[in-house]
């Protein structure tokens, strides 16, 4: 890398910082939190909270893609992750939704973590860009969650 590459490293954007200061606060309301039943309810609540708050192309991507989730992954425990929709089992993230407004991209994303088990031969991908969620769209992501938590 060369000096010029290196001098123009401005620290994370804006969206990122917010990003990281949702995590923090998502993490103090989770300690704060009672029961595990409180406790899932509650997430589920702020998970539907943040999807209500999203712009129209991704807020009715994001509803249709939590429906998805749930039913074809109901081990999965709905969270917030870094302010975006996520699904968690046994406390670890499996899957999550970015919107495209999160970080200004041109489409969102279900993104899945290392803890999804969709293993294919030495490569795989694990995050997909939407841009709208047909019927054909809807097979593949509830093929994939259920592949995911096997």
């Amino acid at each position: 890398m060369s000096s010029t590459e290196s001098s123009t490293y401005e620290g994370f954007t804006a969206e990122e910082r917010a990003a990281m200061k949702e995590h923090a606060k998502e993490q103090k309301k989770a300690a704060r939190r009672g029961s595990r039943a409180d406790k899932a309810a509650e997430a589920e609540r702020d998970v539907l909270a943040k999807i209500a708050e999203m712009q129209d192309s991704d807020r009715i991507m994001a509803e249709r893609v939590h429906a998805l989730i749930t039913a074809s992954g109901p081990a999965l425990a709905p969270k917030l992750w870094y302010g975006m929709p996520a699904y968690a089992l046994d406390g670890k993230i499996v899957c999550h939704f970015q919107p495209a407004e999160k970080f200004k991209t041109r489409y969102a994303t279900l993104g899945f973590s290392d803890q999804a088990k969709l293993d294919k031969d030495r490569m795989w991908p694990v995050a997909f860009a939407l841009t709208e969620v047909t019927p054909e769209v809807e097979a593949r992501i509830s093929a994939l969650v259920k592949q995911a938590v096997s």
